[in-house]
């Protein structure tokens, strides 16, 4: 496989798919240390979900 095909944005069951996936997931769970950091809230709380 090429090295240029592991960033390709394809749908489906991709490797490329599955890179981007991960990459997003991460970059999501470091958006919400940071809120909770900052705010001293859970994310609920920060979206006013909860009390």
């Amino acid at each position: 496989m090429k090295r240029e095909s592991k960033n390709i944005w394809l749908g489906g069951f991709t490797l490329g798919a599955e890179n981007w996936n991960g990459r997003l997931a991460m970059l999501g769970f470091l958006l919400i240390f940071i809120i909770e950091t900052i705010t001293g809230k859970g994310i609920l709380s920060f979206l006013g979900l909860t009390k």
